[in-house]
């Protein structure tokens, strides 16, 4: 069976990048970063909207 994907306004998504230590945080507005170290990473997600530029 198969699970739905979640989705939702407070989803964070985290992707180890394949071939590195590095972690991609994916926040919910769409924003995107990666990161050597994890508390950096749930510090920046947990952060938003601050650092978190979605334009292009």
């Amino acid at each position: 069976m198969n699970e739905p994907v979640l989705a939702g306004e407070r989803v964070f998504r985290i992707h180890w990048v394949l071939g590195t230590d590095r972690l991609r945080a994916v926040c919910h507005c769409a924003a995107q970063r990666e990161f050597d170290e994890p508390v950096a990473l749930w510090e920046w997600l947990l952060a938003h909207p601050d650092g978190h530029d979605t334009k292009p």
